[in-house]
């Protein structure tokens, strides 16, 4: 079959690999139909290097059509038409019950000292190969596709997989109140649904922050007062313009949609590519360590964010010796949440949005398609936000 294959900093390759296979009885296999470009792909593209290792299969935004089931996965059949969360979670653990399928004990990377399984994403997350291919094998398949209905193109459900519960946990976790504002911080794909999101689930005014005019045009035809970052002298001259609209004191949360690709330090961003340089034997263990974040939007929420407000992390960060503003998210009493989004614990209540009337609007939410053999341009098209590309979609 065809897959997207890594093969070193920002050097993706569409190659023929082996087709997958029913390996353990709870596997089941499935053909990809559609299948997401992430903005964490670029991490993998670029900044966790040290962590890959050339022929991994990237991708883990998937959907499509069951080819194939072992005998421990009762309720699906060749035919079905799923979604398949980008974690691997077995969905009987005490982890999974308690809604945490992240930090599922069945499929945690214990010997890296991580969480549940990811497709496509590192030998920290089990380097399991990913669904940017023609087929995926998916382990744990009798907790983790979703049904879905056969009519409504792929764009109605694909984004269950990733953007969707991304987005709903990070509103979540912001614990917007009732008649609340919300920044968000990045209008790219999680940003720009959270934003969605949170309208949809009754914040009074949200605001979303970013640089790139197409991403700050379309938000701002949703109805999310946009700040565009090139017309402030400093951020904080950005943070006084959002208090003056939230009686000076700040939005009630703070989203970082943003994470580690955040315009940060320069010496950190000298820090993160001097790594990448450094042979793979020394590359990894010095990144896992001592990798160093460019934490410009994190400091940047913890600035804008009201006192007793909330700061919701979704963006992905890998740092191990980030400078923390303690003092300040004290001071402040700020309560701050995060991590891998929990794509079962969510995934029932964002089924009832995708309907005809799309209140969210994923029929429209992609700005590219493009065949899988494009993934090379597509990857590069993405990373540097060319031709107004904020989600991209392939197709085997």
């Amino acid at each position: 079959m065809k897959a997207v294959t890594w093969q070193g900093r920002r050097d993706v390759r569409v190659e023929d690999v082996p087709d997958p296979r029913i390996e353990e009885p709870t596997d089941a296999v499935i053909r990809i139909t559609s299948t997401g470009l992430c903005g964490s792909d670029l991490h993998l593209y670029e900044v966790l290097t040290p962590f890959m290792t050339p022929g991994d299969i990237l991708g883990h935004e998937p959907m499509g059509i069951v080819e194939e089931v072992g005998p421990g996965v009762p309720d699906l059949k060749a035919g079905d038409r799923v979604v398949v969360p980008f974690q691997i979670a077995c969905g009987n653990c005490w982890m999974c019950l308690t809604g945490l399928p992240t930090q599922c004990e069945t499929t945690q990377i214990t010997g890296e000292g991580m969480g549940a399984a990811l497709f496509g994403y590192t030998r920290l997350y089990g380097a399991v190969p990913g669904a940017q291919a023609e087929y995926l094998r998916v382990p744990q398949a009798q907790f983790g596709p979703m049904k879905v209905p056969e009519g409504p193109p792929d764009d109605r459900f694909v984004y269950l997989s990733d953007v969707l519960p991304t987005a709903w946990q990070a509103v979540e976790y912001a614990a917007v109140p009732p008649g609340g504002t919300l920044a968000v911080l990045g209008l790219g794909p999680i940003g720009d649904m959270a934003c969605r999101i949170a309208k949809a689930r009754g914040a009074e005014r949200v605001f979303g922050i970013d640089l790139v005019p197409e991403r700050l045009a379309r938000a701002d035809r949703d109805g999310v007062e946009t700040y565009d970052l090139r017309a402030f002298d400093d951020e904080k001259a950005l943070v006084n313009a959002v208090r003056d609209e939230t009686g000076g004191r700040g939005p009630d949360a703070v989203i970082d949609a943003v994470g580690t690709e955040a315009h940060g330090s320069a010496a950190a961003k000298l820090a993160q590519t001097a790594t990448g340089l450094l042979p793979r034997k020394l590359s990894g263990p010095l990144a896992e360590r001592f990798s160093i974040d460019r934490l410009g939007a994190l400091y940047m929420a913890i600035d804008l964010v009201r006192r007793g407000g909330t700061i919701s992390l979704s963006g992905v960060y890998g740092g191990m010796t980030d400078p923390m503003p303690m003092l300040t998210l004290f001071d402040k009493q700020i309560q701050l949440r995060m991590g891998q989004a929990n794509v079962r614990r969510w995934s029932d209540e964002i089924m009832p949005y995708l309907t005809d009337e799309d209140p969210l609007g994923v029929d429209g939410f992609a700005t590219h398609r493009v065949p899988l053999t494009e993934a090379p341009h597509a990857y590069e098209m993405f990373q540097h936000k060319e031709d107004g590309a904020i989600k991209v979609l392939m197709q085997p």
